[in-house]
């Protein structure tokens, strides 16, 4: 994810406070920004005094600057050089009408400039600016340090945290799922709720897995598409032992897939597979899906639409590819390791020594010739977030639990997509799994970012948050 963010940007002053603090600022910002690659939207310095907000008039001019630039604008930074204007602040936010998340940072005063021309008191401002939020009902975040200097690595940290905070309430607000196929009749654990979801923005398009098993055999082996798709099958992993008449099916599969991805607009999808697919259409899903997920199109089988809501939302928070697991095994007698496993649609990022190949346990009821398609491979040493998110129905709430820990490369003797996570306390977290009725799926992803992912979803998203640990 390379896209430039864009965020709206406040610096407050305050009348009895040095002036020449936010031409400071400003110069700070400025150069932050392009160092970190964003895009500030602020006051021009013949605007307001030196671009500054204290007025009432400032504010309705920084607000109607932020209405043109509403479609570009994923967050607002609120910089306090001084005490700041708690009100000028806070009208800016109402009147621009803008909801998204907002930053709040605060100037450290230095000792040996605490006279009249230096003195800032922004540690005290910003409780006054947070205080005026919570009065006006704007949700906001804070930084690490309750006062840190804009050059600072720190706050750096924060920065880029907050954007990555930005990208995911963003993309969750209007973010389009398709549900391939229904349910598989044995697995009431990935039901949903898709009134809750589409009250929080969050809109799931079906089809029904017929018509694209029909389209996908009207295809045939000399179509243009089927050609080009089975090029790229060929170049995305190594096709193993698999059957040349089982990757044209898969090419054929991966063709309609994408259409009804294009045509729908859909940034994220949710499979049918186990076993229909197999037994229909004599392959598995799991290299189209995996394609999709290292393209960063999220796909999760077993038409799991909250675990593919969940990838997405966690590759929005760290720019990388994220795959759906199951807890699967103890790893021995050690209480805070387990395996982690699927058959075989982890995105490419994950699995270095990738193969296309089948899927053992599924072959045992359907023939293992019908499931080529499942990728093969083991997932090296990295960190690890994982997650999941939930519909609970019987509270009509949105839920979830994030956690972070490694994966580490421990002797694994097994099949599939494979992997062994070290989390700590993972005892009380399956505990808290078990009691909370989440689903045996998870959603893992190479990064720390469940503070990040706790911050979006519990603080803007409003949803029900535990991060373990």
């Amino acid at each position: 994810m390379n896209n430039k963010t864009t965020l709206g940007v406040i610096i407050g002053n305050r009348d009895f406070f040095p002036d020449r603090l936010v031409s400071e600022a400003r110069t700070d910002i400025i150069a932050l920004f392009d160092k970190l690659n964003i895009t500030p939207i602020m006051l021009d310095e013949q605007e307001s005094k030196l671009g500054g907000v204290e007025t009432f008039k400032d504010a309705q001019r920084c607000a109607d600057l932020f209405r043109k630039h509403q479609d570009d604008i994923s967050g607002i930074i609120v910089f306090l050089p001084n005490f700041g204007d708690e009100r000028g602040v806070a009208e800016t936010i109402k009147l621009s009408g803008l909801a998204v998340p907002v930053l709040v940072q605060a100037y450290p005063d230095e000792l040996n400039k605490l006279d009249v021309a230096r003195r800032r008191d922004s540690w005290c401002g910003k409780i006054s600016v947070c205080n005026n939020f919570y009065q006006y009902g704007i949700k906001y975040t804070l930084t690490n340090s309750h006062v840190v200097h804009p050059s600072s690595p720190q706050f750096s940290e924060d920065l880029l945290s907050f954007v990555a905070v930005c990208r995911v309430v963003k993309g969750l607000r209007k973010v389009r799922i398709g549900a391939v196929g229904a349910r598989p009749g044995g697995f009431n654990t990935v039901r949903y709720s898709e009134k809750i979801l589409q009250r929080n923005g969050i809109s799931v398009t079906t089809v029904d897995l017929s018509e694209i098993l029909g389209n996908a055999n009207k295809l045939t082996k000399d179509d243009a598409e089927v050609k080009a798709h089975l090029d790229k099958v060929l170049a995305y992993a190594p096709k193993g032992k698999t059957p040349d008449e089982a990757l044209i099916q898969i090419a054929k599969l991966d063709v309609v897939l994408n259409h009804f991805m294009q045509e729908n607009s859909l940034d994220a999808t949710a499979i049918q597979c186990w076993t229909s697919l197999q037994k229909n259409y004599g392959c598995n899903v799991c290299t189209s899906m995996s394609i999709m997920s290292e393209n960063m199109l999220p796909s999760a089988c077993e038409v799991d639409v909250t675990g593919t809501l969940t990838m997405y939302a966690m590759q929005l928070a760290s720019g990388s590819p994220s795959a759906l697991v199951d807890w699967n095994n103890n790893y021995a007698d050690d209480e805070n390791k387990c395996v982690l496993f699927h058959c075989g649609n982890w995105a490419k990022s994950f699995l270095p020594d990738i193969e296309i190949s089948n899927a053992p346990i599924l072959g045992t009821t359907v023939g293992v010739e019908n499931t080529y398609g499942a990728l093969s491979g083991r997932t090296p040493a990295s960190p690890l977030t994982y997650g999941r998110i939930s519909t609970d129905d019987p509270k009509g709430v949105i839920k979830a639990y994030f956690g972070e820990g490694n994966l580490t490369d421990d002797a694994l003797n097994t099949f599939g997509n494979r992997a062994v996570a070290q989390i700590p306390d993972l005892q009380g977290l399956m505990q808290y799994v078990c009691r909370n009725g989440f689903e045996h799926h998870v959603v893992m992803n190479a990064s720390k970012t469940a503070g990040i992912l706790k911050e979006a979803l519990g603080n803007y998203m409003g949803w029900e948050i535990y991060q373990h640990g």
